[in-house]
Protein backbone atom coordinates (compact mmCIF):
# COMPACT_ATOMS: atom_id res chain seq x y z
CA UNK A 1 0.00 0.00 0.00
CA UNK A 2 1.28 3.44 -0.72
CA UNK A 3 2.65 5.64 1.99
CA UNK A 4 0.29 8.84 3.04
CA UNK A 5 1.63 12.54 3.30
CA UNK A 6 1.04 12.14 6.59
CA UNK A 7 3.73 9.58 7.10
CA UNK A 8 6.99 11.13 5.21
CA UNK A 9 7.35 14.25 7.66
CA UNK A 10 10.84 15.40 9.08
CA UNK A 11 12.65 17.66 6.78
CA UNK A 12 9.21 17.11 4.15
CA UNK A 13 6.90 21.04 3.72
CA UNK A 14 3.36 21.50 4.16
CA UNK A 15 2.23 21.19 0.98
CA UNK A 16 -0.88 22.66 0.45
CA UNK A 17 -2.84 22.89 -2.54
CA UNK A 18 -5.91 24.94 -4.22
CA UNK A 19 -7.89 23.04 -7.12
CA UNK A 20 -5.93 24.41 -10.08
CA UNK A 21 -8.92 26.75 -11.42
CA UNK A 22 -10.76 26.97 -15.26
CA UNK A 23 -9.63 29.70 -16.88
CA UNK A 24 -13.14 29.81 -19.19
CA UNK A 25 -13.63 32.90 -17.39
CA UNK A 26 -12.68 35.95 -14.94
CA UNK A 27 -12.24 34.36 -10.90
CA UNK A 28 -15.47 34.58 -8.47
CA UNK A 29 -15.68 34.39 -5.08
CA UNK A 30 -15.93 30.66 -4.61
CA UNK A 31 -12.76 30.78 -6.74
CA UNK A 32 -11.71 32.85 -4.05
CA UNK A 33 -13.07 31.76 -1.13
CA UNK A 34 -10.49 28.18 -1.45
CA UNK A 35 -7.53 30.16 -1.87
CA UNK A 36 -8.06 32.13 1.00
CA UNK A 37 -8.39 29.47 3.20
CA UNK A 38 -5.35 28.05 1.71
CA UNK A 39 -3.27 31.31 2.03
CA UNK A 40 -4.44 31.52 5.41
CA UNK A 41 -3.53 27.79 6.29
CA UNK A 42 -0.33 28.16 4.79
CA UNK A 43 0.36 31.73 6.23
CA UNK A 44 -0.27 29.84 10.26
CA UNK A 45 2.41 27.31 9.41
CA UNK A 46 4.58 29.60 8.43
CA UNK A 47 4.07 31.26 11.91
CA UNK A 48 5.08 28.05 13.19
CA UNK A 49 8.30 28.40 11.67
CA UNK A 50 7.45 25.46 9.61
CA UNK A 51 8.51 24.87 6.05
CA UNK A 52 5.78 25.45 3.79
CA UNK A 53 4.67 24.79 0.10
CA UNK A 54 1.19 26.61 -1.04
CA UNK A 55 0.75 25.72 -4.42
CA UNK A 56 -2.10 27.34 -7.12
CA UNK A 57 -2.60 27.77 -10.66
CA UNK A 58 -4.87 27.54 -13.71
CA UNK A 59 -6.42 24.56 -15.77
CA UNK A 60 -6.12 25.52 -19.47
CA UNK A 61 -7.56 22.47 -21.55
CA UNK A 62 -10.43 20.38 -22.93
CA UNK A 63 -13.30 21.02 -25.16
CA UNK A 64 -14.75 23.79 -22.37
CA UNK A 65 -11.92 25.92 -22.89
CA UNK A 66 -11.86 24.95 -26.53
CA UNK A 67 -15.29 26.38 -27.11
CA UNK A 68 -14.93 29.50 -24.92
CA UNK A 69 -11.79 30.68 -27.07
CA UNK A 70 -13.70 30.08 -30.33
CA UNK A 71 -16.74 31.70 -29.03
CA UNK A 72 -14.09 35.43 -28.45
CA UNK A 73 -12.20 34.58 -31.51
CA UNK A 74 -8.92 33.60 -30.31
CA UNK A 75 -6.81 30.32 -30.08
CA UNK A 76 -7.22 28.50 -26.95
CA UNK A 77 -4.04 29.59 -25.78
CA UNK A 78 -4.23 33.26 -26.18
CA UNK A 79 -7.59 33.11 -24.47
CA UNK A 80 -5.42 31.20 -21.47
CA UNK A 81 -2.61 33.68 -21.52
CA UNK A 82 -5.09 36.78 -21.39
CA UNK A 83 -7.00 34.93 -18.50
CA UNK A 84 -4.04 34.72 -16.46
CA UNK A 85 -2.35 37.28 -16.78
CA UNK A 86 -5.34 39.91 -16.52
CA UNK A 87 -7.96 38.18 -14.05
CA UNK A 88 -6.59 35.44 -12.41
CA UNK A 89 -2.64 36.66 -10.99
CA UNK A 90 -3.72 39.90 -10.58
CA UNK A 91 -6.48 39.00 -7.94
CA UNK A 92 -4.20 36.84 -5.87
CA UNK A 93 -1.96 39.59 -5.23
CA UNK A 94 -4.86 41.89 -4.50
CA UNK A 95 -6.24 39.36 -2.28
CA UNK A 96 -2.38 38.71 -0.42
CA UNK A 97 -2.14 35.37 -1.53
CA UNK A 98 1.37 34.11 -0.80
CA UNK A 99 1.35 31.51 -2.99
CA UNK A 100 4.90 29.98 -3.33
CA UNK A 101 4.07 28.85 -7.21
CA UNK A 102 1.33 29.02 -9.50
CA UNK A 103 1.44 26.13 -12.05
CA UNK A 104 -0.39 26.46 -15.38
CA UNK A 105 -1.19 23.27 -17.08
CA UNK A 106 -0.20 24.73 -20.91
CA UNK A 107 3.61 25.19 -19.56
CA UNK A 108 6.22 23.10 -20.34
CA UNK A 109 7.47 21.79 -17.56
CA UNK A 110 3.89 20.41 -16.68
CA UNK A 111 2.88 18.74 -20.36
CA UNK A 112 6.37 17.07 -20.68
CA UNK A 113 5.72 15.55 -17.79
CA UNK A 114 2.68 14.13 -17.86
CA UNK A 115 3.10 12.30 -20.86
CA UNK A 116 6.09 11.23 -19.29
CA UNK A 117 3.76 9.80 -16.12
CA UNK A 118 1.07 8.35 -18.86
CA UNK A 119 3.47 6.61 -20.77
CA UNK A 120 4.82 4.73 -17.82
CA UNK A 121 1.35 3.46 -16.96
CA UNK A 122 0.72 2.53 -20.17
CA UNK A 123 4.32 0.49 -20.49
CA UNK A 124 3.08 -1.30 -17.44
CA UNK A 125 0.05 -2.23 -18.76
CA UNK A 126 -2.36 0.09 -16.54
CA UNK A 127 -4.03 1.64 -19.66
CA UNK A 128 -6.00 -0.09 -22.89
CA UNK A 129 -7.75 0.69 -25.83
CA UNK A 130 -11.12 0.96 -26.06
CA UNK A 131 -14.24 2.95 -26.63
CA UNK A 132 -16.79 4.74 -25.09
CA UNK A 133 -20.38 6.24 -25.32
CA UNK A 134 -22.32 8.37 -22.96
CA UNK A 135 -23.41 11.23 -21.81
CA UNK A 136 -20.99 14.10 -20.99
CA UNK A 137 -21.24 17.12 -19.32
CA UNK A 138 -18.44 19.86 -21.38
CA UNK A 139 -18.64 22.17 -18.17
CA UNK A 140 -17.40 19.16 -15.76
CA UNK A 141 -15.55 17.77 -18.72
CA UNK A 142 -16.96 14.14 -17.36
CA UNK A 143 -18.72 11.72 -18.72
CA UNK A 144 -22.03 11.40 -16.79
CA UNK A 145 -23.24 8.04 -14.51
CA UNK A 146 -27.53 8.52 -14.78
CA UNK A 147 -27.47 8.84 -10.76
CA UNK A 148 -25.37 12.27 -11.70
CA UNK A 149 -28.23 13.99 -13.97
CA UNK A 150 -31.32 15.78 -13.78
CA UNK A 151 -34.31 15.78 -16.10
CA UNK A 152 -35.63 18.82 -17.38
CA UNK A 153 -39.89 19.29 -17.57
CA UNK A 154 -39.06 18.37 -21.35
CA UNK A 155 -37.40 14.98 -20.59
CA UNK A 156 -34.40 16.34 -21.37
CA UNK A 157 -31.56 15.07 -19.30
CA UNK A 158 -29.29 17.76 -17.43
CA UNK A 159 -25.87 17.88 -15.53
CA UNK A 160 -26.92 18.21 -11.89
CA UNK A 161 -24.05 20.99 -11.33
CA UNK A 162 -24.42 23.06 -14.05
CA UNK A 163 -28.33 22.73 -15.12
CA UNK A 164 -27.69 22.12 -18.77
CA UNK A 165 -28.02 19.48 -21.05
CA UNK A 166 -25.41 16.80 -21.49
CA UNK A 167 -24.01 15.89 -24.43
CA UNK A 168 -24.35 11.99 -25.93
CA UNK A 169 -20.81 11.30 -27.14
CA UNK A 170 -19.07 7.90 -28.63
CA UNK A 171 -15.42 8.24 -29.51
CA UNK A 172 -12.93 5.79 -29.46
CA UNK A 173 -10.63 6.12 -26.31
CA UNK A 174 -7.70 4.92 -23.69
CA UNK A 175 -8.66 3.03 -20.45
CA UNK A 176 -7.22 3.42 -17.36
CA UNK A 177 -7.90 0.56 -15.31
CA UNK A 178 -9.62 1.93 -12.64
CA UNK A 179 -11.56 -0.88 -11.33
CA UNK A 180 -8.65 -2.83 -10.03
CA UNK A 181 -8.10 0.23 -7.46
CA UNK A 182 -11.26 -0.15 -5.66
CA UNK A 183 -10.58 -2.69 -3.09
CA UNK A 184 -7.35 -0.95 -2.17
CA UNK A 185 -9.13 2.35 -1.96
CA UNK A 186 -11.00 0.81 0.45
CA UNK A 187 -8.51 -0.52 2.26
CA UNK A 188 -6.69 2.75 2.63
CA UNK A 189 -10.08 4.56 3.44
CA UNK A 190 -10.27 2.32 5.88
CA UNK A 191 -7.19 2.34 7.30
CA UNK A 192 -7.04 6.56 6.79
CA UNK A 193 -10.28 7.33 8.37
CA UNK A 194 -8.98 11.34 8.05
CA UNK A 195 -8.16 11.27 4.28
CA UNK A 196 -11.33 12.73 3.23
CA UNK A 197 -13.30 15.73 5.23
CA UNK A 198 -15.47 16.14 6.20
CA UNK A 199 -17.11 12.93 7.21
CA UNK A 200 -20.01 13.55 4.78
CA UNK A 201 -18.16 13.71 1.77
CA UNK A 202 -15.83 10.90 3.19
CA UNK A 203 -19.36 8.98 3.21
CA UNK A 204 -20.32 9.85 -0.36
CA UNK A 205 -17.36 8.46 -1.63
CA UNK A 206 -17.05 5.12 0.21
CA UNK A 207 -20.36 4.67 -0.85
CA UNK A 208 -19.35 5.44 -4.34
CA UNK A 209 -16.28 3.19 -4.44
CA UNK A 210 -18.15 -0.03 -2.60
CA UNK A 211 -20.89 -0.37 -5.97
CA UNK A 212 -18.12 -0.80 -7.76
CA UNK A 213 -15.53 1.39 -10.12
CA UNK A 214 -15.75 1.14 -13.79
CA UNK A 215 -12.21 1.75 -15.66
CA UNK A 216 -11.56 5.22 -16.61
CA UNK A 217 -11.82 6.90 -19.92
CA UNK A 218 -8.25 8.50 -19.93
CA UNK A 219 -8.62 10.11 -23.67
CA UNK A 220 -10.41 12.12 -26.11
CA UNK A 221 -10.05 11.76 -29.93
CA UNK A 222 -12.91 14.41 -30.94
CA UNK A 223 -10.41 17.61 -30.03
CA UNK A 224 -7.10 18.41 -30.28
CA UNK A 225 -6.62 20.80 -27.55
CA UNK A 226 -4.65 18.93 -24.69
CA UNK A 227 -1.98 17.21 -24.13
CA UNK A 228 -0.94 14.64 -26.87
CA UNK A 229 -1.47 11.04 -25.83
CA UNK A 230 2.93 10.44 -26.74
CA UNK A 231 2.10 7.02 -28.18
CA UNK A 232 -1.17 7.77 -30.18
CA UNK A 233 -1.19 11.47 -31.45
CA UNK A 234 -4.66 10.86 -32.40
CA UNK A 235 -5.63 11.60 -28.75
CA UNK A 236 -5.03 14.23 -26.27
CA UNK A 237 -5.47 13.29 -22.87
CA UNK A 238 -8.52 13.51 -20.76
CA UNK A 239 -8.15 16.84 -19.07
CA UNK A 240 -8.66 15.79 -15.45
CA UNK A 241 -5.94 13.42 -15.72
CA UNK A 242 -3.73 16.26 -16.77
CA UNK A 243 -4.82 18.50 -14.60
CA UNK A 244 -4.70 15.88 -11.17
CA UNK A 245 -1.23 15.62 -12.30
CA UNK A 246 -0.10 19.33 -11.26
CA UNK A 247 0.11 18.56 -7.84
CA UNK A 248 3.43 16.43 -8.81
CA UNK A 249 4.55 18.47 -12.06
CA UNK A 250 4.90 21.59 -9.86
CA UNK A 251 7.01 20.65 -7.19
CA UNK A 252 9.29 18.31 -9.45
CA UNK A 253 8.03 15.37 -10.86
CA UNK A 254 10.34 14.14 -13.07
CA UNK A 255 12.48 16.89 -13.06
CA UNK A 256 13.64 17.82 -9.37
CA UNK A 257 14.03 14.71 -7.71
CA UNK A 258 15.24 16.69 -4.12
CA UNK A 259 12.61 19.27 -4.08
CA UNK A 260 9.74 16.52 -5.10
CA UNK A 261 11.44 14.26 -2.49
CA UNK A 262 10.55 17.11 0.44
CA UNK A 263 7.18 17.96 -0.80
CA UNK A 264 5.33 15.52 -2.60
CA UNK A 265 2.80 14.30 -1.77
CA UNK A 266 0.38 17.09 -0.66
CA UNK A 267 -0.56 17.56 3.48
CA UNK A 268 -3.96 18.72 2.21
CA UNK A 269 -5.83 19.37 -0.91
CA UNK A 270 -8.56 21.89 -0.65
CA UNK A 271 -11.13 21.40 -3.32
CA UNK A 272 -14.45 22.12 -4.06
CA UNK A 273 -17.05 19.32 -3.08
CA UNK A 274 -17.86 18.80 -6.93
CA UNK A 275 -14.59 17.68 -7.60
CA UNK A 276 -14.38 15.57 -5.03
CA UNK A 277 -14.54 11.86 -6.54
CA UNK A 278 -11.21 13.09 -9.05
CA UNK A 279 -9.23 14.30 -6.09
CA UNK A 280 -10.12 11.21 -3.68
CA UNK A 281 -10.90 8.21 -5.83
CA UNK A 282 -9.13 8.48 -9.35
CA UNK A 283 -5.97 10.47 -8.21
CA UNK A 284 -4.79 7.76 -5.04
CA UNK A 285 -5.55 5.50 -7.68
CA UNK A 286 -3.15 6.78 -9.86
CA UNK A 287 -0.62 7.18 -7.83
CA UNK A 288 -0.93 4.56 -6.47
CA UNK A 289 -0.20 2.78 -9.92
CA UNK A 290 2.24 4.50 -10.16
CA UNK A 291 4.12 3.45 -6.21
CA UNK A 292 3.76 6.92 -5.36
CA UNK A 293 2.65 7.97 -1.83
CA UNK A 294 -1.03 9.31 -1.46
CA UNK A 295 -1.83 12.73 0.11
CA UNK A 296 -2.18 13.34 3.43
CA UNK A 297 -6.02 15.13 3.14
CA UNK A 298 -8.11 16.46 0.55
CA UNK A 299 -10.96 18.63 2.45
CA UNK A 300 -13.88 19.52 0.43
CA UNK A 301 -15.02 22.90 1.04
CA UNK A 302 -18.45 23.43 0.75
CA UNK A 303 -20.62 26.05 -1.53
CA UNK A 304 -21.14 29.67 -1.46
CA UNK A 305 -24.79 30.47 -2.00
CA UNK A 306 -26.56 33.12 -3.87
CA UNK A 307 -30.31 33.12 -3.42
CA UNK A 308 -30.30 29.13 -2.88
CA UNK A 309 -27.77 28.87 -6.21
CA UNK A 310 -24.38 27.58 -6.41
CA UNK A 311 -22.20 30.48 -6.88
CA UNK A 312 -21.17 30.29 -10.34
CA UNK A 313 -21.15 32.74 -13.97
CA UNK A 314 -22.97 29.59 -15.50
CA UNK A 315 -26.06 30.09 -12.91
CA UNK A 316 -25.44 34.01 -13.03
CA UNK A 317 -24.80 34.49 -9.37
CA UNK A 318 -20.99 34.79 -9.71
CA UNK A 319 -19.75 38.04 -8.42
CA UNK A 320 -16.08 39.55 -8.59
CA UNK A 321 -14.24 39.78 -5.27
CA UNK A 322 -13.09 43.67 -5.92
CA UNK A 323 -16.93 44.46 -5.33
CA UNK A 324 -16.45 43.75 -2.19
CA UNK A 325 -12.79 44.55 -1.81
CA UNK A 326 -13.74 47.98 -2.69
CA UNK A 327 -16.28 48.77 -0.31
CA UNK A 328 -15.08 46.58 2.59
CA UNK A 329 -11.23 46.30 2.53
CA UNK A 330 -9.21 43.16 1.64
CA UNK A 331 -8.38 42.34 5.21
CA UNK A 332 -12.23 42.51 6.41
CA UNK A 333 -12.94 40.46 2.59
CA UNK A 334 -10.32 37.63 4.01
CA UNK A 335 -11.94 37.40 7.39
CA UNK A 336 -15.35 37.73 6.79
CA UNK A 337 -16.15 33.93 4.96
CA UNK A 338 -13.93 31.84 6.62
CA UNK A 339 -15.69 33.69 9.93
CA UNK A 340 -19.35 33.77 9.07
CA UNK A 341 -19.05 30.12 7.00
CA UNK A 342 -17.90 26.54 8.57
CA UNK A 343 -15.48 25.13 6.18
CA UNK A 344 -16.90 22.00 4.60
CA UNK A 345 -20.69 23.66 4.48
CA UNK A 346 -22.15 25.58 2.50
CA UNK A 347 -22.77 28.74 3.07
CA UNK A 348 -25.42 31.61 2.39
CA UNK A 349 -23.38 35.20 1.06
CA UNK A 350 -25.05 38.62 1.55
CA UNK A 351 -24.34 42.14 1.25
CA UNK A 352 -26.15 42.86 4.54
CA UNK A 353 -24.72 39.70 6.98
CA UNK A 354 -21.03 41.32 5.92
CA UNK A 355 -22.64 44.75 6.78
CA UNK A 356 -23.31 43.90 10.16
CA UNK A 357 -20.21 41.11 11.45
CA UNK A 358 -17.89 43.83 9.92
CA UNK A 359 -19.40 46.58 12.09
CA UNK A 360 -20.15 44.50 15.83
CA UNK A 361 -17.06 42.53 15.43
CA UNK A 362 -14.50 43.99 13.49
CA UNK A 363 -15.13 47.97 14.17
CA UNK A 364 -16.63 47.90 17.41
CA UNK A 365 -15.06 45.09 19.06
CA UNK A 366 -11.58 45.42 17.47
CA UNK A 367 -10.57 48.49 15.71
CA UNK A 368 -11.74 50.27 18.91
CA UNK A 369 -10.25 48.25 21.10
CA UNK A 370 -7.05 49.12 19.34
CA UNK A 371 -7.90 52.62 19.11
CA UNK A 372 -8.95 53.30 22.71
CA UNK A 373 -5.56 51.84 24.28
CA UNK A 374 -3.34 53.72 21.59
CA UNK A 375 -5.31 56.78 22.65
CA UNK A 376 -5.11 55.71 26.88
CA UNK A 377 -1.37 55.47 26.63
CA UNK A 378 -0.58 58.79 24.11
CA UNK A 379 -2.79 60.57 26.73
CA UNK A 380 -1.86 59.09 30.21
CA UNK A 381 1.94 58.08 29.30
CA UNK A 382 2.65 60.62 26.59
CA UNK A 383 3.01 57.69 24.57
CA UNK A 384 5.30 55.24 26.30
CA UNK A 385 4.11 52.02 27.07
CA UNK A 386 4.10 51.81 30.87
CA UNK A 387 5.42 48.83 33.00
CA UNK A 388 3.00 46.96 34.26
CA UNK A 389 2.82 47.21 38.34
CA UNK A 390 1.35 43.86 39.78
CA UNK A 391 -0.57 41.46 38.47
CA UNK A 392 -3.97 40.74 40.23
CA UNK A 393 -7.24 38.42 39.53
CA UNK A 394 -8.10 40.33 36.95
CA UNK A 395 -4.75 40.32 34.72
CA UNK A 396 -4.49 36.78 35.44
CA UNK A 397 -7.70 36.10 34.26
CA UNK A 398 -6.95 37.99 31.17
CA UNK A 399 -3.21 35.84 31.00
CA UNK A 400 -5.06 32.55 30.96
CA UNK A 401 -8.02 33.98 28.59
CA UNK A 402 -5.35 34.44 25.98
CA UNK A 403 -3.42 31.31 26.71
CA UNK A 404 -6.91 29.25 25.88
CA UNK A 405 -7.21 31.53 22.91
CA UNK A 406 -3.84 30.28 21.14
CA UNK A 407 -4.60 26.99 21.87
CA UNK A 408 -7.83 26.62 20.48
CA UNK A 409 -6.91 29.13 17.43
CA UNK A 410 -3.85 27.03 16.56
CA UNK A 411 -5.47 23.80 17.43
CA UNK A 412 -8.64 24.77 15.52
CA UNK A 413 -6.89 26.81 12.37
CA UNK A 414 -3.91 24.73 12.15
CA UNK A 415 -4.66 20.93 12.49
CA UNK A 416 -8.50 20.70 12.31
CA UNK A 417 -8.88 23.69 9.14
CA UNK A 418 -11.91 25.18 11.59
CA UNK A 419 -10.87 28.20 10.20
CA UNK A 420 -14.32 29.79 11.89
CA UNK A 421 -13.69 28.40 15.20
CA UNK A 422 -10.27 29.51 15.23
CA UNK A 423 -11.05 32.74 14.46
CA UNK A 424 -13.66 32.85 17.31
CA UNK A 425 -11.87 31.77 19.69
CA UNK A 426 -9.62 34.78 19.04
CA UNK A 427 -12.75 37.55 18.97
CA UNK A 428 -13.56 35.42 21.93
CA UNK A 429 -10.37 36.74 23.63
CA UNK A 430 -10.93 40.42 22.19
CA UNK A 431 -14.39 40.81 23.64
CA UNK A 432 -12.46 39.92 26.90
CA UNK A 433 -9.79 42.38 26.86
CA UNK A 434 -13.07 45.02 26.11
CA UNK A 435 -14.85 43.89 29.31
CA UNK A 436 -11.85 43.90 31.22
CA UNK A 437 -11.17 47.64 30.25
CA UNK A 438 -14.60 48.13 30.58
CA UNK A 439 -15.13 46.42 34.03
CA UNK A 440 -11.53 48.20 35.37
CA UNK A 441 -12.87 52.00 34.19
CA UNK A 442 -9.09 53.11 33.80
CA UNK A 443 -10.08 56.60 32.69
CA UNK A 444 -11.26 56.75 36.41
CA UNK A 445 -8.41 55.05 37.72
CA UNK A 446 -6.21 57.96 35.99
CA UNK A 447 -8.20 60.62 38.37
CA UNK A 448 -6.01 58.77 41.03
CA UNK A 449 -2.71 60.57 40.88
CA UNK A 450 -1.35 59.00 43.80
CA UNK A 451 1.74 56.30 43.57
CA UNK A 452 -0.64 53.74 44.09
CA UNK A 453 -3.51 54.86 41.25
CA UNK A 454 -0.45 55.61 38.52
CA UNK A 455 0.92 51.94 39.04
CA UNK A 456 -2.76 50.57 38.66
CA UNK A 457 -3.60 52.36 35.58
CA UNK A 458 0.06 51.51 34.02
CA UNK A 459 -0.92 47.70 35.05
CA UNK A 460 -4.41 48.04 33.61
CA UNK A 461 -3.32 49.68 30.02
CA UNK A 462 0.10 47.59 29.88
CA UNK A 463 -2.28 44.45 30.32
CA UNK A 464 -5.02 45.87 27.48
CA UNK A 465 -1.47 46.48 24.88
CA UNK A 466 0.05 43.41 25.15
CA UNK A 467 -2.80 41.42 24.73
CA UNK A 468 -3.50 43.47 21.53
CA UNK A 469 0.61 42.46 20.48
CA UNK A 470 -0.63 38.51 20.27
CA UNK A 471 -4.22 39.46 18.77
CA UNK A 472 -1.69 41.12 15.92
CA UNK A 473 0.41 37.49 15.72
CA UNK A 474 -2.91 35.36 16.38
CA UNK A 475 -4.56 37.06 13.38
CA UNK A 476 -2.01 38.29 10.84
CA UNK A 477 -2.23 35.15 8.79
CA UNK A 478 -5.89 36.22 8.27
CA UNK A 479 -5.86 39.84 7.92
CA UNK A 480 -2.13 40.87 7.20
CA UNK A 481 -2.34 44.58 6.41
CA UNK A 482 -4.51 45.42 9.45
CA UNK A 483 -2.15 43.46 11.73
CA UNK A 484 0.91 44.85 10.65
CA UNK A 485 -1.11 48.43 11.41
CA UNK A 486 -1.70 47.32 14.55
CA UNK A 487 1.78 46.10 14.98
CA UNK A 488 3.48 49.55 14.37
CA UNK A 489 1.23 51.15 16.28
CA UNK A 490 2.12 49.06 19.58
CA UNK A 491 5.99 49.68 18.70
CA UNK A 492 6.19 46.56 18.55
CA UNK A 493 8.67 46.53 15.02
CA UNK A 494 10.87 48.32 16.65
CA UNK A 495 11.36 46.24 19.84
CA UNK A 496 10.51 42.48 19.26
CA UNK A 497 11.20 42.30 14.82
CA UNK A 498 9.11 41.43 12.27
CA UNK A 499 5.52 40.66 12.90
CA UNK A 500 5.88 37.51 9.99
CA UNK A 501 8.62 36.23 12.21
CA UNK A 502 5.93 35.89 15.34
CA UNK A 503 5.53 32.35 16.20
CA UNK A 504 1.64 31.57 16.67
CA UNK A 505 2.14 30.16 19.88
CA UNK A 506 4.81 32.35 21.03
CA UNK A 507 1.38 34.80 21.10
CA UNK A 508 0.55 32.67 24.49
CA UNK A 509 4.05 33.96 26.22
CA UNK A 510 2.87 37.16 28.58
CA UNK A 511 4.69 39.76 28.95
CA UNK A 512 6.71 40.03 25.27
CA UNK A 513 6.05 43.52 24.33
CA UNK A 514 8.46 45.44 26.32
CA UNK A 515 8.15 48.29 28.66
CA UNK A 516 8.94 52.01 27.04
CA UNK A 517 7.89 50.48 23.48
CA UNK A 518 6.10 53.79 21.83
CA UNK A 519 2.75 53.66 21.08
CA UNK A 520 1.06 55.57 18.51
CA UNK A 521 -2.29 55.88 17.71
CA UNK A 522 -2.49 54.98 13.62
CA UNK A 523 -5.32 55.12 11.44
CA UNK A 524 -8.47 53.50 12.32
CA UNK A 525 -8.19 49.50 11.29
CA UNK A 526 -11.59 49.35 10.01
CA UNK A 527 -13.48 52.35 8.93
CA UNK A 528 -16.99 53.14 9.37
CA UNK A 529 -18.53 52.11 6.20
CA UNK A 530 -19.97 54.27 3.69
CA UNK A 531 -23.43 53.54 2.04
CA UNK A 532 -23.05 51.43 -1.14
CA UNK A 533 -22.98 54.20 -4.08
CA UNK A 534 -26.36 53.56 -5.78
CA UNK A 535 -26.60 52.52 -9.84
Amino acid sequence: MAATGSEKQGTKAYYVSTPIYYVNDAPHLGHAYTTVAGDVLTRWHRQRGEKVWYLTGTDEHGQKIMRTAEANDVTPQEWCDKLVEEAWKPLWEHLNIANDDFIRTTQKRHTDRVQEFVQDLYDKGEIYKGGYEGPYCVGCEEYKLPGDLIEAEDGTKLCAVHKKPVEILKEENYFFKLSAYGPKLLEFYEANPGFIQPESARNEVVNFVKQGLDDLSISRSTFDWGVPVPWDDKHVIYVWIDALLNYATAVGYGSDQAKFDETFPANVHLIGKDILRFHAIIWPAMLMAQGLPVPGRVVANGWLMVGGEKMSKSNLTGIKPQDLTSHFGVDAYRWYFLRAIAFGQDGSFSWEDFSARYTSELANDYGNLASRVAAMVGKYFGGELPASAADGDAEKAIHEGLAKAVAVADQKIGEELDFQAGILAIFDFVKQVNGYITEQEPWKVAKDESDEGRARLATILYTAAESLRAVAVLLNPVMPETSQKLWDSLGAEAALGALAAQPVQSAATWGKLPAGATVTKGAVLFPRLEDPKKD
